[in-house]
């Protein structure tokens, strides 16, 4: 079975070949970064504007690789939510004028399963249940995943998520777009335990997140430093406020492991990539005795690859999209 995966939730555009639910022929990823950079942030309206170009152009792209044809395709999965809706309308419109065209069935998938189930492109694959921590610009939840198609959300972000928090910081230090690369290449170099940066812990037990305070108080430091003619230390600042985020994010999510007597973690979503995250998590997975999983970093950004899955997956047991569905601006999760 061989499935076209395609992808317009935020500033990317993506499109993949799947082949059953494992075999990866092709993936094809579109950036609009260059696009952005100079307003420091995503806007939508260019957003949307891009993907019009850009998505026949990946597409096609992405069946030359596979070697395929869209006569050669059963299934079209295409991200239905949540994102940006002028966005993702690009993406989902496109699909249902192809399906229509073509009557290859499509159907709708919500963008955090594809990110749940983005490790099983990897050939070394988790057993059900695992506890997954999904960290993006635009969540940050912890979920309990109990198949390729039943998820139970367990906790998520009150406000900011993780990556608008990495990306918040990054512009107040004058780093370029995207800001949470850039906060990580400069942390290397700095000392995590310089500044005293605050962990909100929120309720006892809680496995929600809140990062506004964590960026406000970066904020502060900042302007204290320059009220008392002090050089601000860019690489300690950006390596303790990595590090509060992470402590956090990892604290939370093997909480929710020994709570729901889960052995298996896993992480994904495109701040899953920062190498520092990745570090403390797999060491104390391995300090617990839990397995620990990661995509690579091309998994963890946005992709047409895990849409595919996540469709693949879908399409066993639900009858396929229909034209009068439309798109929605948060997770149905």
């Amino acid at each position: 079975m061989l499935t076209l995966g395609i992808e317009t939730s935020c500033d990317d555009t993506a499109a993949a070949v799947l082949k059953d639910s494992d075999t990866l022929l092709a993936s094809v990823v579109s950036s609009q970064d260059q696009i952005h950079t100079r307003f420091g942030g995503v806007v939508p309206e260019l957003a949307s504007r891009q993907h019009l170009e850009s998505i026949v152009p990946i597409v096609t792209e992405a069946l030359d690789r596979a070697s395929v044809t869209l006569k050669d395709i059963d299934l079209i999965a295409v991200t239905q939510g949540p994102g940006l809706i002028g966005s993702l309308l690009v993406g989902f419109s496109y699909v249902k004028a192809l399906s229509y065209v073509t009557k290859i069935p499509f159907v709708g998938v919500d963008h955090m399963a594809g990110h749940l189930l983005a490790v099983f492109l990897e050939e070394d694959k988790p057993s059900f249940p695992y506890v997954a921590l999904i960290v993006s610009g635009g969540t940050s939840s912890i979920y309990l995943a109990q198949s390729h198609t039943s998820f139970s959300l367990l906790g998520r972000t009150r406000d900011d998520a993780a990556g608008e928090a990495f990306d918040k910081v990054a512009k107040l230090l004058g780093l370029p777009y995207p800001g949470g690369p850039r906060v990580s290449e400069e942390a290397k170099a700095g000392n995590r335990a310089a500044i005293k940066f605050p962990r909100a812990w929120l309720e006892e037990e809680s496995l929600d997140f809140s990062f506004s305070g964590l960026k406000t108080a970066v904020l502060n430091h900042c302007n204290q430093a320059k009220q008392l003619g002090n050089p601000l230390q860019l690489a300690d600042i950006c390596a303790s406020f990595q590090e509060a985020i992470v402590d956090v994010l990892v604290e939370k999510t093997m909480l929710a492991a020994r709570r729901h007597n889960v052995q298996t973690v896993v992480l994904g979503g495109g701040v899953s990539a920062n190498p520092r995250l990745r570090e403390s998590m797999s060491g104390r997975c391995q300090q617990e005795g839990k397995a620990f999983f990661v995509p690579r970093p091309s998994f963890c950004t946005d992709n047409g690859a895990m849409i595919a899955m996540a469709g693949f997956y879908y399409s066993q047991g639900s009858a396929p999209g229909s034209y009068e569905q439309d798109v929605y601006s948060r997770s149905q999760l």
